[in-house]
């Protein structure tokens, strides 16, 4: 099949709904230094909400094959969607840290199963082009990270005690996708009759899965504590800084919409080098930036970077399971629980104990895993 795709009308609801998830997901990243502010909490307790957010990564992982068998895939986006809802109410309403960390848990896992459904449902749509298809979608969801991003930092300039009131605007546009883009006519899903896929998966999965582990890693390990950086490097404030990352979900955005057409002669493991080769040289740059502006130009390029390491990655895995998609990405979503949960936290730890600037010596290692693992361990595809 070609790596050329219609975006038709499921490809708009999926990609909205992934861009509502990642709404959130822009605006609570990169304002843990604000939430931190509001609870008086050390740089390690902040980091728990990171935690919070694997855990759920890692439940949603090990349910995946059952919520698709039960449901199937259309219905466990709108049910991954409405569980989302209800975390970030709670998220919302809940300022201290003891219930800001279950209200986590649940906005995270309603995440992964959106997220999971987003990258199960198109590659069974879309096939070869889905190595289009989800990086573009993804590209969607971007708009929503840097909205999200961009909004949460404003208000934080502006009104500091409200930042949180406006990741409730995702609550609205959840319920109107809902109303207007659930197909009506949807034919019933009949769960299987051999039951949620499920068997051993090989061993160049698990090597593969470490690899997509160390892409996850960095990703949130940057976006989680980089401004923490630029406000210990450049002295702004937290809100400022916050902000600041925006430039990183715009590279990551435009990595994600243009990066499949623009790559799309290249073998999967080719584009997913290249692109970590990007992160890497992006990432030392803004390590070692004292500037403001080679700050932001450099997050701009660790966006690129990450932009479509999560698509091309979970492709290589489901590539890897042997005709068991939904069970390959529910282990793909435990290996970015595991990221997830731990990089966060374990930079927030060294943080503490280091200082953030040395703490992030972990970010290179973790991109040469990943560079290593994709070139050893190859998938065999080729360029059409």
């Amino acid at each position: 099949m070609p790596k050329s795709f219609q975006r038709d009308r499921h490809f708009w609801v999926i990609a909205t709904q992934t861009a509502i998830v990642n709404f959130y997901l822009g605006g609570f990243g990169p304002a843990q230094s604000l939430l931190r502010a509001d609870q008086g909490t050390s740089l390690t307790v902040a980091g728990l909400h990171g935690t919070a957010m694997g855990i759920s990564s890692i439940v949603a992982g090990y349910v995946n094959p059952l919520i698709a068998h039960r449901f199937g895939r259309t219905r466990a986006g709108w049910v991954g969607l409405a569980i989302f809802s209800t975390g970030l109410t709670l998220f919302v309403i809940s300022p201290p840290v003891f219930l800001t960390l279950p209200a986590t848990l649940i906005t995270g896992f309603g995440t992964s199963v959106v997220i999971n459904t987003m990258l199960t449902s198109m590659s069974h749509n879309y096939g070869k082009a889905a190595e289009v298809a989800i990086p573009q979608a993804n590209g969607i969801a971007s708009i929503g990270f840097v909205i999200g991003t961009g909004l949460i930092g404003g208000i934080a300039i502006g009104f500091p005690q409200l930042w949180r009131i406006g990741l409730l605007l995702a609550i609205p546009v959840a319920i109107t996708l809902f109303l207007v883009g659930r197909d009506k006519d949807e034919v019933e899903h009949i769960p299987h009759e051999d039951g949620p896929q499920s068997g051993k998966l090989s061993r160049t999965f698990w090597i593969s899965w470490i690899g997509f582990i160390a892409c996850i890693s960095s990703e949130f390990a940057v976006s989680f504590w980089a401004a923490a950086l630029l406000k210990d490097r450049v002295g702004s404030t937290a809100a400022v800084s916050t902000v600041a990352i925006v430039a990183m979900g715009t590279g990551m955005g435009l990595g994600r919409w243009y990066g499949g057409l623009l790559l799309k002669r290249l073998s999967l493991d080719t584009q997913l080098l290249l692109v970590i080769a990007i992160q890497f040289f992006g990432f030392l740059s803004f390590w070692l930036s004292h500037s403001m502006f080679i700050s932001l130009i450099s997050l701009f390029c660790v966006g690129l970077g990450v932009s479509i390491q999560f698509a091309l990655a979970s492709i290589r895995l489901i590539g890897f399971s042997e005709g068991r998609p939904d069970l390959a990405i529910g282990r793909t979503s435990l290996g970015a629980g595991i990221a997830i949960a731990g990089a966060p936290f374990l930079l927030g730890v060294l943080g503490d104990s280091f200082g953030i600037s040395r703490a992030y010596i972990m970010v290179p290692v973790l991109i040469l895993i990943a560079f290593s693992i994709v070139k050893f361990v190859p998938s065999h595809q080729v360029k059409d």
